[in-house]
């Protein structure tokens, strides 16, 4: 299935692509799409009523948002392809790089992205994304993780390089400021993903290809990421979990590539959609 939120900045209304390709309100089944309809079996109730076809068409819109409401929180894995850390000039990680994002830099994926006030160091990265669907506290093996995802979704991990590597501390005030994690279209649940670690993902930046990677090369999979990470927090419903990005982000290339007002980012990743990005100015 995948689910997508649509409507204005914080009145977003739940919704479900049909198979046909209508966009199909939930608002009977649910007031929005967030950790507690997803752990207390709003899933199994979405894929009823679709086998049902008791789905009305949602009414026109004109914005999508975060298919998810804002989380509880945002974790992201740093360095987890071994070409980004290359480029970087990093270490392979012996284990997983955490640092968090704050929550309330989830934006649509389709809203302006705004360039912070002092910044000259903006970047991109095209990111999978595994959304909570149920608790996950010291899960005893990767394999147990498949059992908490609710499903996955494009993020795009906007960071301001300078905040993040020169200005002193951790990397979360490069990280977290505001519209720094645009999210979606949709959610799409595991089952119809298939193997997280087989997905492509691209970003262009004013039409030139920036990123083109491969979740299979990441150094962490998504299911060891979620074990881990669950070794150090208590991970909840709607959580969302940035897995990393590839090569070819504007760190490695230089100056020039670093993200200003007016440029446009767009990004995809196979079978979860794209996102198309604007960049303004804080």
């Amino acid at each position: 299935m995948k689910l997508l939120r649509v409507g204005p900045e914080g009145r977003e209304r739940p919704c479900a692509l049909g198979p046909d390709g209508r966009v199909l309100d939930l608002s009977s089944l649910t007031a929005d799409i967030d950790g507690a309809f997803l752990a207390g079996g709003g899933l199994e109730r979405v894929r009823s009523a679709l086998d049902a076809g008791e789905l009305p068409e949602a009414g026109p819109y004109e914005r999508i948002g975060a298919p998810v409401a804002r989380p509880g929180k945002i974790i992201c894995i740093g360095l987890n392809y071994s070409d980004h850390a290359e480029e970087t000039g990093a270490a392979i990680p012996a284990e997983p790089v955490v640092f968090m994002k704050a929550s309330n830099t989830m934006v649509g994926p389709d809203d302006e992205v705004l360039v912070p006030r002092g910044s000259v160091k903006t970047d991109y990265e095209v990111e999978l994304a595994v959304v909570l669907g149920r608790t996950a506290r010291y899960l005893s093996s990767p394999e147990e993780a498949a059992d908490v995802f609710a499903g996955y979704a494009i993020a795009n991990d906007v960071s301001e390089r300078e905040f993040q590597n020169e200005r002193g501390g951790q990397w979360d005030k490069g990280k977290s400021c505001e519209t720094f994690n645009p999210l979606g279209p949709w959610l799409v649940t595991a089952d119809e993903v298939g193997d997280p670690q087989a997905l492509g993902l691209r970003l262009w930046v004013n039409g030139e290809l920036r990123q083109d990677g491969s979740t299979g090369n990441q150094i962490f999979g998504v299911h060891h990421v979620i074990w881990y990470l669950s070794q150090f927090m208590v991970l909840e419903p709607g959580d969302v979990v940035n897995t990393g990005t590839p090569a070819g982000v504007a760190l490695g290339r230089g100056p020039e590539a670093y993200l200003r007002k007016g440029d446009v980012v767009e990004l995809e990743i196979d079978g979860l959609g794209r996102q198309r990005q604007r960049m303004g100015q804080a």
